[in-house]
């Protein structure tokens, strides 16, 4: 049996520890944002959040991680209201939206560990492949969701799917140019 935290609910898992976190998590707890891509750990959707790194969870398995806390898109914000899921939403950055569960977690892991990333910085970050073809909007997005996270900016979320017009006001207040 394998025990860590998963989106702060301690789980534990009757599976192989050879089991890889990608499958215990789709399989077993049935958090299904985290995506199946490639399975080699190079296009990056299975991206989630292990004790504070980006990490391909298709690489990894739940033996590597005993004791870890591991936090998936469904456990970075109930609400979808973290900065990162504002930005990529006001940009227009998901397209099909396969591959952005991978991409947010990625971004929130890296503007956690840095709040002011250069474009380069970000493109050394974020190596996740979306075949849409997100990039153009992605790296202004990621740095406006560093300017919410900071405070110098806010963003309109507007409605969003099973929050109201009223519960998404109250969640988020109106755009504010940066200071």
């Amino acid at each position: 049996m394998t025990r860590f935290t998963v989106n702060n609910q301690p789980v534990e898992y009757k599976m192989d520890p050879a089991t890889p976190l990608l499958w215990a998590l789709r399989d077993a707890s049935n958090l299904t944002g985290t995506k199946y891509g490639c399975g080699t750990g190079d296009c990056g959707a299975c991206t989630v959040d292990v004790d504070g790194a980006a990490v391909r969870a298709c690489q990894v398995t739940i033996g590597q991680i005993e004791g870890a806390f591991v936090t998936t898109i469904e456990g970075l914000s109930r609400e979808r209201d973290h900065p990162v899921q504002l930005a990529f939403i006001a940009a227009n950055v998901p397209q099909c939206g396969f591959c952005i569960p991978g991409v947010v977690m990625a971004a929130a892991v890296l503007l956690r560990k840095n709040a002011d990333p250069s474009e380069d910085e970000i493109k050394a970050a974020i190596t996740n492949i979306c075949r849409c073809g997100i990039y153009p909007r992605l790296i202004d997005a990621i740095q406006r969701a560093a300017r919410v996270q900071r405070g110098e900016e806010t963003i309109d979320a507007g409605p969003r799917p099973g929050i109201s017009p009223a519960q998404a006001a109250k969640l988020v207040p109106a755009l504010t140019p940066p200071k």
